[in-house]
């Protein structure tokens, strides 16, 4: 490795090379889970004959496009659901997650999280921060169960369930801005089960932001019956240019997509605007961009826990999405290490982030995000809420190498800040 880092401080190249050491096992496993995520993808594609024709542009209404159809078929194969609804008109997660709920529930219905409350900007979907245009607007009631010890609290959820009438229990597997840690497949598949004892007909959506690909199942592979996500976080390989899936039973997809578009024309509609061979290609690079994704939280895991810091996942543990948590305990330190990633972004990287309002938390966010995408996740990038304990939310990279870059320039950044 002569002369490759010749800029860069000698005692943290030492530092990257010593983690990398410690840390062969768990990246060997990623390239495992890794390949046969890309046989399950590749797969798909050969099952629905993916041809050139099928890069088309529709405009207008956005009839017949066959292009949106096969993207629809090769997600609900990936995820071994019925149907699925993949569309440029979601504009992010949230958004696709809050089509969904209205789609699914009515008036006098319950939703009831069993994960705690949900992400900061579904507060005024849901109606826990007041807004005339949320669910709770509608009288669409809302419970929410904490996690205990990271876990399902089952006996609680079964009470739930025999007292009263449930229509949607939502699941948000990845951490968001909380504590606690992310939730694998494992744990879900469980309170399925717990949960299928006492109603059969509940829905269980899952928010599985952050999370696909990153294991061997998907969540509808374990009993869930509709699962959401975003097109600039995994699936979307860093390379779709936004949008959103929903994927699951063959009539709630139908009502979501009469949601997302009009009542009667649901998924025969919505122009896709040139966009299929981005989201195609996309798809077909997630396992390997999510791999790259997983090696560099891993590292930074180990290099940080090394350091002393409190770090979770640590890099020895399952890992259940791409989120690295580092906890600082002072705001400054969290600052001065996302600044360093965006130091070490591709994109305006002589940029320097702070914390701004950012709509839809009540905290000021610390952001860095020189992405090609704006707002993608899975490219590297690094946020977290300036509030106790001062937590740095890692994630992404479109190759392990750069991720490693960008972690060299952030502890870089962290170490001598004063000096650059």
């Amino acid at each position: 490795m002569d002369n490759i880092y010749e800029e860069i401080d000698e005692n943290v190249v030492k530092e990257i090379e010593k983690a990398e050491q410690e840390i062969k096992e768990e990246l060997n496993k990623v390239d495992k889970i890794c390949f046969q995520n890309s046989l399950k993808v590749l797969n798909a594609f050969h099952k629905y004959h993916v041809s050139e024709s099928h890069f088309m542009e529709s405009t207008g209404y956005g009839y017949n496009d066959i292009g949106r159809e096969v993207i629809e078929d090769i997600i609900k194969e990936i995820f071994k659901a019925e149907d699925a609804l993949v569309r440029g008109q979601f504009i992010s997660g949230t958004h696709a997650l809050t089509v969904t709920l209205f789609g699914l529930l009515r008036p006098n219905d319950t939703l009831l999280s069993i994960t705690g409350k949900p992400y900061d900007t579904l507060e005024e979907v849901i109606g826990i921060k007041e807004n005339k245009s949320s669910l709770l607007s509608y009288n669409i009631k809302y419970k929410q169960i904490d996690l205990i010890e990271n876990d399902f609290d089952i006996k609680l959820v079964k009470e739930i369930l025999h007292k009263e009438k449930i229509k949607v229990i939502e699941i948000q597997r990845s951490k968001g801005y909380s504590t606690r840690e992310s939730i694998s497949i494992h744990k879900i598949e469980n309170v399925i089960k717990e949960i299928r004892k006492i109603d059969k007909n509940v829905i269980i959506m899952i928010d599985n932001c952050y999370c696909e690909l990153v294991s061997e199942k998907e969540p509808i592979e374990i009993g869930a019956d509709i699962v959401v996500g975003s097109l600039i976080k995994n699936l979307g390989g860093g390379i779709a240019p936004n949008g959103a899936y929903v994927v699951g039973k063959k009539d709630l997809i139908n009502l979501v997509a009469e949601r997302l578009t009009v009542p009667g024309e649901g998924k025969e509609v919505g122009p896709t605007l040139g966009i299929n061979k981005k989201i195609l290609q996309g798809i077909f690079m997630a396992p390997s961009v999510v791999a790259s994704a997983l090696k560099t939280a891993i590292l930074t895991s180990k290099v940080m826990e090394n350091r002393g810091y409190e770090v979770e996942p640590k890099a020895k543990e399952e890992r259940v999405d791409i989120v690295q948590n580092i906890v600082f305990k002072d705001p400054n330190k969290l600052i001065k290490f996302c600044q360093g990633i965006q130091k070490g972004s591709p994109i305006d990287a002589h940029a320097i982030p702070m914390p701004w309002d950012m709509p839809g938390y009540d905290d000021k966010i610390i952001m860095a995000s020189g992405s090609f995408t704006a707002g993608s996740s899975i490219e590297l990038s690094c946020d977290g809420p300036i509030r106790k304990p001062y937590i740095a939310y890692m994630q992404g990279s479109l190759t392990y190498e750069y991720g490693k870059l960008g972690l060299i320039e952030a502890l870089i950044y962290l170490d001598k800040k004063e000096e650059r």
